[in-house]
């Protein structure tokens, strides 16, 4: 009976979440312009590179096409918790600790919403890539084993920002945590190099960057021909990496106000 109720409390309230973002259409549209530019400028900024050097059969758009997907989760997602923070100052959340609704619906309901959003998103930028002509396998199985990829890392990224926001409890802070989530772990992973052309230090980290594992899942199965085996390992450790990052998000909700 309560799971039936956490579920209710958390489908009404990812209802909720979504109507708002629905009047607020622009704000969707904003976090695709980071991921845009990337996609159209450093395609053309290292495609030279690429054909000069022993990169591989595909181009330098079918090797980055995976990257900037993941990239789009990381903009999308990792600013979830600043909503729920203005929520806090505003005394929403407040009202609704003191009501029947379920905290862990509160935190699951906000975490499912960024990261559906994140898989409306990535469609686009695929879209977008495909005419830009990226060849790539789009399939509906190759499609559907990506947004699982990427609705996983949107967890992972959205329960990591809710947490530092319940935590925290200021901005500031949060934003400072929110840019490290971003920029450094993309640089970190294979998102816009494999790992042969890494120093070795950073491969090394990229080896323990969850990013690299996101990466890797959306590319054996979007880039040349799948890797079904691929991808199951990166899809694993990113179900692992959202399992732990949304416990440890209802965790610190449930001792809000504790």
């Amino acid at each position: 009976m309560r799971k039936f109720i956490v579920l209710a409390d958390t489908w009404y309230l990812f209802l909720k979440y979504t109507k708002i973002t629905m009047r607020m259409p622009m704000w969707t549209l904003f976090t695709l312009i980071q991921p845009l530019l990337w996609l159209l400028i450093f395609t053309q900024l290292f495609k030279n590179v690429v054909d000069t050097s022993n990169f591989g059969n595909e181009s330098y758009i079918d090797f980055f096409v995976p990257g900037v997907l993941v990239m789009t989760a990381l903009f999308g997602s990792s600013w979830s918790g600043v909503s729920l923070l203005r929520e806090i100052t505003a005394g929403s959340v407040d009202k609704m600790l003191v009501s029947p609704v379920s905290r862990v619906a509160i935190v699951l309901s906000r975490v499912l919403h960024s990261a559906a959003q994140v898989v409306i998103q990535v469609l686009v930028i695929l879209l977008i890539a495909w005419l830009a002509g990226a060849q790539l396998n789009l399939d509906p199985l190759s499609l559907l084993l990506t947004m699982i990829s990427v609705f996983l890392l949107g967890v992972a990224l959205a329960a990591l920002s809710n947490g530092f926001a319940i935590i925290l409890q200021r901005e500031e802070p949060l934003v400072m945590i929110g840019n490290l989530m971003t920029l450094p772990l993309m640089f970190l992973s294979t998102a816009m190099v494999p790992k042969q052309f890494m120093p070795g230090w950073i491969e090394t980290i990229s080896i323990i960057n969850p990013i690299t594992y996101a990466v890797e899942s959306v590319r054996a199965v979007l880039v040349g021909t799948p890797d079904l085996g691929a991808y199951s390992f990166g899809a694993v450790i990113m179900l692992i990496f959202a399992a732990v990052s949304l416990a440890w998000a209802v965790s610190a909700f449930n001792g809000l106000r504790d």
